[in-house]
């Protein structure tokens, strides 16, 4: 699903012009991105969080060049934990069929 079929499928439920519904759905997402560009998290309550989690220095190789150690420098990165509710209708969806 796109931002695009969010926004016409919020447009279709509510009866909302897309415009309006677009400009609230992108402006959510601005937020959210100011709050994790700033170090804070996010909590949606039966949905889930995004926090900022920081991922240590490593040891990587070049795959087409295996002695060839490379330092991957330590980095800010941007996590989910999926909420209980969000997680138990997950667990029921049937594998085989993804």
């Amino acid at each position: 699903m796109t931002k695009r079929d969010l926004v016409v499928k919020i447009s279709k439920e509510t009866g909302l012009i897309q415009n309006d519904v677009a400009f609230v759905v992108q402006k959510t997402f601005d937020y959210i991105a100011a709050e994790l560009t700033e170090g804070k998290t996010i909590e949606l309550r039966k949905f889930g969080v995004f926090e900022v989690k920081v991922r240590k220095s490593r040891k990587g190789r070049n795959p087409n060049k295996p002695q060839d150690e490379v330092i991957i420098p330590e980095r800010a990165v941007v996590k989910f934990r999926a909420g209980k509710e969000l997680k138990e209708q997950v667990e029921k969806l049937d594998t085989k069929k993804l």
